[in-house]
């Protein structure tokens, strides 16, 4: 009750108003079928039940995105999971009549006709509504993670309450596991030919990236959880923040020697990288630097003063890549500091400020240290994404009178445009 979230609205020309969404989570632009006259194309390929069935869902995921702005997330999947069904049953039962006789045409939301793209290839299908599937999720895990004014709170902040934090992990589980399925179990099934023409949110290395940058965003949140709690340790968060540091230099590595970073969603992933990178790993030397400063050595104090002062660097630093993410097309802007951001932002600077005017003295004798910043731990890393596998195909009550079915229909078809073409 009393909550909503807010969006700036742009005014352009002839009063034309674009709004520009708040980002928390990485959200992959949503791409949705087109109309396609499955029925002529599939006529005596598969059963016509099949055939109604992929249409009638087709059709209706197209509308209810469009008419909904993708907005209606449990309708989509459900949709998406019934039509998943029956694709998977069309490749288990190596229904190689289908290959290039259909086109599966798929277009960018809101882009018109401009982004359009047409698959022939029943895998292709597949990868495409997994893709979609993977979008919904992390729409629904950004739409959680967006603070929201809460009347109940009685101070005008904006928070994210710790269930939405905890289901947007699991959202970020889930869609990690939907996209490294599609690197393992569809990507590999392409030649590098085909692979090349695909989107750019399609080619391996930026669905890969994604994936793991999913992992980091959920033990982002996990740590903003642990610094809210009362019971979790120095080394928990230091550790959390560690492991969010390893996340995020994985996910840059994968996509910065793609040749996609140059322009379109593959640069605008890169900076949103870069971004959580810095940031987590300022939290990491602020967490090391408060364990390190626990040691009763001048070494110890010398060393976790190096911490903060890094981490003060570098927090510096991540509020320009984070203005730079922003900024980069399509325009998103990042919600107010809240959270594990906000009391960093907050306790940094001002413990860097403080330690290191307590152990002025020590520095001074230990320059050398100084020049070079103390190793983070290196930890074993928690989270995995949630297995997903293709889902179990239909009985088909009917299989041992399917070949005869669909020869007398194909025949049918056949019989019907010969005497078409008598007829002219």
């Amino acid at each position: 009750m009393g909550c909503a979230t807010s969006a700036y609205v742009v005014v352009g020309r002839k009063d034309k108003k674009r709004t520009i969404q708040e980002s928390v989570v990485f959200v992959l632009q949503l791409r949705v079928p087109v109309q396609s006259d499955l029925q002529r194309q599939l006529k005596g390929v598969a059963p016509k039940t099949t055939i109604d069935r992929l249409t009638c869902l087709r059709n209706q995921i197209q509308l209810v995105a469009e008419d909904t702005g993708g907005s209606a997330i449990s309708e989509l999947r459900t949709a998406l999971e019934e039509y998943l069904s029956l694709l998977t049953g069309l490749v288990k039962k190596k229904n190689d009549g289908m290959e290039g006789c259909v086109e599966f045409k798929w277009k960018t939301l809101g882009d018109g006709r401009r982004g359009e793209i047409c698959f022939t290839n029943l895998w292709m299908e597949i990868l495409a509504v997994i893709h979609m599937m993977a979008a919904l999720v992390l729409t629904e895990a950004n739409s959680l993670m967006i603070p929201k004014y809460c009347s109940a709170s009685g101070n005008g902040v904006r928070v994210v309450s710790t269930d939405c934090r905890r289901d947007a992990v699991d959202l970020l589980l889930k869609a990690s596991g939907y996209l490294e399925f599609c690197v393992r179990e569809i990507l590999t099934r392409f030649p590098p030919d085909i692979k090349s023409k695909l989107p750019d949110d399609m080619q391996e290395s930026v669905i890969q990236t994604l994936s793991i940058q999913a992992l980091g965003q959920g033990t982002e949140i996990q740590l903003g959880l642990a610094v809210d709690s009362q019971k979790a340790t120095l080394s928990v968060k230091r550790r959390l923040a560690c492991e969010q540091v390893i996340y995020f230099s994985q996910a840059y590595h994968c996509l910065s020697s793609c040749e996609l970073v140059s322009h379109g969603i593959a640069k605008k992933l890169l900076r949103f990288i870069y971004w959580k990178f810095l940031e987590a790993k300022a939290a990491a030397y602020y967490y090391h630097g408060l364990v390190t400063d626990k040691g009763t050595e001048p070494s110890c104090h010398v060393n976790a003063v190096c911490c903060f002062l890094a981490a003060a660097e570098i927090l510096g630093e991540s509020k320009k890549a984070g203005l730079s993410f922003c900024l980069a097309p399509p325009v998103t802007r990042a919600p107010p500091m809240w959270g594990v951001m906000k009391h960093l932002s907050q306790k940094i600077p001002e413990v860097a400020f403080r330690k290191s005017q307590t152990y002025g003295y020590l520095l001074e004798e230990e320059e050398k240290a100084m020049q070079c910043l103390p190793e983070l731990p290196d930890f074993q890393l928690s989270l995995r994404p949630e297995e997903f596998e293709l889902p179990e195909i239909e009985a088909d009550t009917c299989a041992a009178g399917n070949q005869t079915h669909l020869l007398k229909e194909h025949l049918d078809y056949s019989s019907e445009h010969h005497d078409d073409d008598d007829d002219e």
